[in-house]
């Protein structure tokens, strides 16, 4: 995976985790998942994974000589 995609993807993925975190704890309503406690723990886990792979992403790897 490039480094972009895998920037792109991580950011995306934490946008989503805090998006499903809100929704399960009830902070924003509209949706059959608001106040659904699966979501308020799938929600963190999705964000830290899209976290590692932002900064997996942002870091790249050094050059070897």
């Amino acid at each position: 995976m490039t480094r972009p995609v895998a920037l792109v993807l991580g950011v995306v993925l934490v946008l989503v985790g805090l998006l499903w975190t809100g929704q399960g704890l009830g902070w924003i309503g509209g949706s059959p998942m608001t106040g659904v406690t699966l979501w308020a723990v799938v929600g963190p886990v999705v964000a830290l994974v899209g976290l590692l792979v932002a900064l997996r992403g942002g870091r790249g790897r050094t050059p070897r000589a």
